[in-house]
C-alpha cells in the first residue's frame, strides 16, 4: 500500500506549479467545494493546496487502503493492536461501539461518578468538611487528557478546584500544594499498574503532605484510577474507591474512563455524560457517513496530503481559544504516540513519512511569537485553526476581536501580499521612494500557505467530546494508510528503563557500565552538588 505516493503525486507536482490566490479566482464555488459539516461543526479546508481531483484521488488512497474495512474490524473488537495483541475499543467507553464487559463498563462508569457526585456534594469529605481542592497525580495520557479537559471545561466546574501533578521534578509538587489545606484535598493518584515510576514517587511524597496534616487519615484522602487493587489497597487506598479500566484502551485515549474522574469531580456526573455523548456521535458519523462527507476520514487525508504528497513534515495547531491551550499538548501526544513510526504491521521498515510533528499555542499570543516564521520563514508549515462562534462568557466585543485575528490569519497564510502591493501601499502613505525600494523586500508576504480552520457553535463539553473524538479518529486513518501500529507505543520503553538503571550510579551507590558521555554528565551532577 505503500506506493499510494504514486496516486498523488501527478496532482502535487501540477499544485505545487499554482497557488491559493489562482485556486481561488478559478473557482468561485471554492468554499463551498471544500467544507464538510456535521451540525454546527464545520471543516473549512478550502486554503489547502488541493483541487477536485486531488481529493479525488485522496479517496482513492483510503478505499485502496480499505479504511471503511479496517475501521469496521476496530470497532467490531479485533485486535487491532497488534504488537500487544489488544483490542482497541476506546469509542465502548462513550457508547461508540460494544465493549466484551458491556455490563462492567456502565457499572464502572456508574460508579465512578457516583464517587465524583459524593465528594462535590460533601456525602464523602474530610473531618474538616467537604473537600475544596483535588490533585490528580498521574503522568501521559493519566494526566494530558484530564489537564486539557479540566481547562476548557472550567467555565462548567462547579465542584472543588482542580489540580495537576505530574513531572517528577518535586517543584512540580510543591508549587501545587505549597497554597493548599491538605486537611481539605483529595488526591487521586492515575496509574493503570501502580507502578509507573514518576506517578508513584509523587504519591509517596504527595502521602506524606497528607500524613503531615491529618495522620492516620491520610487514606480517607486518596482515590486510585488504577487496575491494581491490591497495589492500591498496599499503598493504604480503600478498595471501594479503586476505579479500574481495561487493556483495550490505550493510556492516551483513557480520558472516557475513569481517568475522567478528576473532570467528573469538577464538573459533575451530567456534563461529564455530555462529554461522553459528544465523542460518541462523532463514533457514529465515523461509522456511517460515506468517505466523501466523512469528517474524520476529510481531515486524515487533508494530513496525508501535507505530509506524503507536500512533503510538510510539522502542523501548527492553533486554537483561538485560550480554553484550549492545552489542546495543542494533548493532541501532540495523540497523533505522535500513535503514528510516530517507522516499522510497518508485518514488521517490515515504513517506506513512507508518517505522522508529523504536532505543535502550537493558543491565538492570539502564538501571532506576537512565532507566526513570523510561519509567514515568512523558509518553511512552508500547515496551520490548522480551531474557533467557536460564541463565547462562553457573554463578552462579544472580544470575541468578535479573536474571530477577526483568526480569519485574517488565514487569509494571510493563504494570499500573502506581493511586493506590487507592498510599494503601491507605501506610495499611497507618501513614502519617499528610497524607503520604498529600501524595505519592499522585507514587507513581502509570499502566502500560499496552507491552513484548516475547524468551527463550531460553542465550546461546551458535548462540543468538545466531539472535537477529541474527531481527532482520535483522524490518527486512526491516517495510522490505516501508513499501515502502522498506531495503538501501541514502544517508543517510550527504553529511555524508561535506562532511566531505572541509571538511577544507582546517580546516588553512588552503584556504577553501571555507561558510555563515556552519560559517566561524564553524572561525574559533573555529583561534582555541582557535592
Amino acid at each position: 500500500m505503500n506506493n499510494f505516493i504514486t496516486k498523488l503525486e501527478p496532482h502535487a507536482d501540477r499544485l505545487k506549479a499554482t497557488n491559493l490566490r489562482a485556486l481561488f479566482d478559478g473557482n468561485p464555488e471554492r468554499f463551498e467545494q471544500f467544507t464538510a459539516r456535521l451540525d454546527d461543526l464545520l471543516i473549512d479546508f478550502s486554503k489547502e493546496k488541493i483541487d477536485a481531483p486531488a481529493l479525488a484521488a485522496l479517496f482513492d488512497v483510503a478505499r485502496s487502503a480499505n479504511v471503511e474495512a479496517a475501521r469496521d474490524a476496530m470497532v467490531g473488537g479485533q485486535h487491532w493492536n497488534l504488537t500487544e495483541d489488544r483490542a482497541v475499543l476506546h469509542m465502548a467507553l462513550r457508547g461508540g461501539a460494544d465493549a466484551p464487559a458491556g455490563d462492567e463498563v456502565d457499572e464502572t462508569l456508574d460508579r465512578f461518578l457516583a464517587f465524583a457526585e459524593d465528594v462535590r456534594s460533601g456525602r464523602y469529605a474530610a473531618k474538616t468538611g467537604p473537600f475544596t481542592d483535588v490533585i490528580n497525580i498521574g503522568i501521559g495520557g493519566s494526566d494530558l487528557g484530564p489537564v486539557m479537559v479540566a481547562r476548557a471545561l472550567e467555565p462548567d466546574r462547579d465542584g472543588p478546584r482542580l489540580h495537576f501533578v505530574s513531572n517528577v521534578d518535586g517543584a512540580h509538587l510543591t508549587d501545587i500544594t505549597k497554597s493548599l489545606d491538605p486537611s481539605r484535598t483529595l488526591v487521586i493518584i492515575a496509574s493503570k499498574t501502580f507502578t509507573t515510576m514518576e506517578t508513584m514517587m509523587n504519591a509517596r511524597s504527595a502521602r506524606e503532605w497528607l500524613r503531615g496534616a491529618v495522620g492516620a487519615e491520610a487514606g480517607h484522602h486518596m482515590a486510585a484510577v488504577s487496575s491494581n487493587i491490591e497495589g492500591a489497597a498496599e499503598f493504604g487506598i480503600d478498595a471501594s474507591r479503586v476505579f479500574g479500566f481495561w487493556d483495550w484502551v490505550g493510556g492516551r485515549y483513557s480520558i472516557w474512563s475513569a481517568i475522567g474522574l478528576p473532570v467528573a469531580i469538577g464538573i459533575g456526573a451530567d456534563d461529564f455524560r455530555a462529554f461522553l455523548s459528544g465523542a460518541a456521535a462523532m463514533d457514529q458519523h465515523f461509522i456511517n457517513a460515506p468517505l466523501e462527507q466523512n469528517l474524520p476520514v476529510i481531515l486524515a487525508l487533508i494530513g496525508i496530503w501535507r505530509r506524503n504528497a507536500m512533503g510538510w513534515p510539522t502542523v501548527a495547531l492553533i486554537p483561538y481559544d485560550q480554553r484550549l491551550e492545552r489542546f495543542p499538548a494533548y493532541t501532540q501526544q495523540l497523533d505522535m504516540e500513535s503514528n510516530g513510526k517507522s516499522t510497518a504491521r508485518d514488521g517490515t521498515p515504513v517506506a513512507v513519512s508518517t505522522a508529523p510533528i504536532i505543535w502550537g499555542e493558543p491565538g492570539t499570543n502564538s501571532q506576537h511569537s512565532f507566526f513570523q516564521l510561519l509567514h515568512q520563514g523558509t518553511d512552508v508549515i500547515p496551520v490548522d485553526f480551531i474557533a467557536a462562534a460564541e463565547p462562553r462568557d457573554g463578552d462579544t466585543e472580544h470575541h468578535t476581536a479573536l474571530l477577526a485575528n483568526c480569519f485574517a490569519q488565514g487569509q494571510a497564510f493563504a494570499f500573502g501580499r506581493t511586493e506590487q502591493e507592498v510599494r503601491a501601499r507605501m506610495a499611497a502613505k507618501s513614502a519617499p521612494a528610497a524607503e520604498i525600494e529600501r524595505l519592499a523586500a522585507h514587507r513581502v508576504f509570499p502566502g500560499d500557505r496552507p491552513s484548516t480552520t475547524i468551527l463550531h457553535r460553542r465550546l461546551d463539553p458535548f462540543t468538545l467530546g466531539r472535537l477529541v473524538a474527531l481527532y482520535e479518529h483522524k490518527i486512526f486513518v491516517q495510522g490505516v494508510i501508513w499501515n502502522i501500529d498506531s495503538f501501541d507505543q514502544w517508543g517510550v520503553e527504553l529511555g524508561k528503563e535506562l532511566a531505572v538503571n541509571l538511577l544507582p550510579s546517580l546516588t553512588g551507590d552503584a556504577s553501571a557500565d555507561l558510555d563515556t558521555s552519560t559517566a561524564g554528565l553524572i561525574a559533573t551532577i555529583k561534582e555541582l552538588s557535592a
